[in-house]
């Protein structure tokens, strides 16, 4: 099994740096006042990582409401 997850790995991150090299092209993003220019491949990252920290905000939040929710129906 985890030589199929290291293979799963390599192709992955094969995949990624294949996606980096082929678009080196400069892209602007805006954002009300703000405009960023850079590789598409770093505006992608980028979106994927502020993906990742608002999903992570958004599960800790409500993970963290549930609980509350629960051990106040467990204490009455």
């Amino acid at each position: 099994m985890k030589v199929l997850q290291a293979l799963l790995l390599l192709i992955f991150l094969g995949a990624i740096l294949l996606f980096a090299v082929q678009n080196t092209e400069a892209i602007t993003v805006a954002f009300a006042k703000w405009h960023v220019t850079g590789p598409v491949a770093l505006m992608a990252l980028a979106a994927y990582v502020l993906g990742m920290l608002s999903g992570w905000t958004v599960v800790s939040f409500f993970s963290r409401s549930l609980r509350e929710v629960t051990e106040r129906r467990t204490i009455e």
